[in-house]
């Protein structure tokens, strides 16, 4: 079992230790947070003993911790990681890993130097309906398109209206749509289709700065991707992947629940996917304990090269819209 250490004590930090616990490689063994009081509240709902930090150096040292588990705010993301990294701990940061490549590519030189791994929790990228999904590309035959739709409006959407800047709306804690909703159909048209030759935002600015959302078009030699993402309004359409002998039709895009062959000629409908679990987490905790515990640096460093891949994108869009994190500013 590997021992798990958090950061970060949200709603998304309960359902990654879920997971992780669900597929049977790891152990929950540390809580940091801002104070111990904190902490201590967080870790009693697993009511076991769990070594509680407030000082990240402390944590960075235990010798009770293999792994952390990362999920402070986006801009913070960086320096946590690295002091983590430099310490020899496995590193798991919820996307968007970080603001900048540069910041990527040094940490991913860091955890390489100490012999340790850096993961992005991108989580969609390891459900068994996405690999369903790969494996099933083929089918359609030459690639004509796709369309890519996640828009979910946010409650924390709210709080802007009513004045407030809350972290995933900031500029200052590297927030806004694309980097926390647009990375699931960016990680999705890169891992199937690969880096685009060129890409375009019409994003929609909202009063903090950041984006709330708007479409982006993907351009590949022979195709394009439209992808609908967008955080202050909501879309039910699904996804679909277009090509010469049918389509793949694909709802919703994270924890897939239908995955539709169509034939062109009306010939076929078959339903490719398969029944899914509840907390769909477990599966990257499993592949993230494979690789670490197997030393598979293939399949790290495909994924470490596929998160750059992404944040390349995302940067380049954002920059479009002359929106820039203030971690760039400096």
């Amino acid at each position: 079992m590997l021992r798990l250490g958090i950061m970060g004590t949200n709603w998304i930090t309960d359902s990654f230790i879920e997971g992780a616990e669900n597929s049977g490689k790891w152990t929950l063994t540390a809580v940091y947070s801002r104070t111990l009081e904190k902490a201590a509240k967080f870790a009693e709902k697993y009511h076991r003993d769990v070594a509680l930090f407030e000082d990240i150096a402390q944590l960075a040292a235990s010798d009770q911790v293999d792994a952390v588990y990362i999920a402070s705010p986006n801009a913070l993301h960086y320096q946590h990681a690295i002091q983590l990294l430099e310490a020899g701990k496995h590193v798991i940061v919820e996307k968007p890993i970080f603001s900048t490549t540069a910041e990527l590519e040094h940490a991913h030189t860091v955890a390489r130097d100490q012999g340790v791994f850096l993961f992005e929790a991108a989580r969609h990228m390891q459900e068994p309906n996405f690999k369903r999904l790969q494996e099933n590309l083929p089918r359609i035959g030459k690639l004509h398109g796709a369309t890519l739709t996640y828009m979910k409006y946010s409650s924390r959407y709210d709080a802007v209206l009513a004045g407030e800047e809350p972290n995933i709306f900031s500029l200052r804690f590297s927030g806004g749509s694309l980097v926390d909703l647009g990375v699931y159909p960016l990680y999705t048209a890169i891992a199937l289709f690969g880096e685009p030759e060129s890409a375009q935002y019409f994003a929609r600015k909202i009063v903090t700065g950041v984006d709330g959302g708007g479409p982006i078009i993907l351009s590949y030699p022979d195709f394009h991707v439209t992808i609908n993402q967008g955080k202050n309004s909501t879309s039910k359409l699904p996804s679909e992947i277009y090509g010469e002998k049918g389509t793949l039709w694909i709802d919703p895009l994270t924890s897939i629940e239908t995955i539709r062959f169509l034939a062109h000629d009306g010939s076929a409908s078959e339903e490719l996917a398969q029944p899914i679990i509840e907390n769909d987490m477990q599966f990257e905790a499993a592949e993230f304990a494979r690789i670490i515990t197997k030393k598979d640096r293939d399949s790290y460093e495909y994924l470490a090269d596929l998160s750059l891949k992404v944040l390349r994108v995302s940067n380049e869009l954002r920059h479009q819209n002359d929106i820039w994190f203030d971690v760039e500013k400096k």
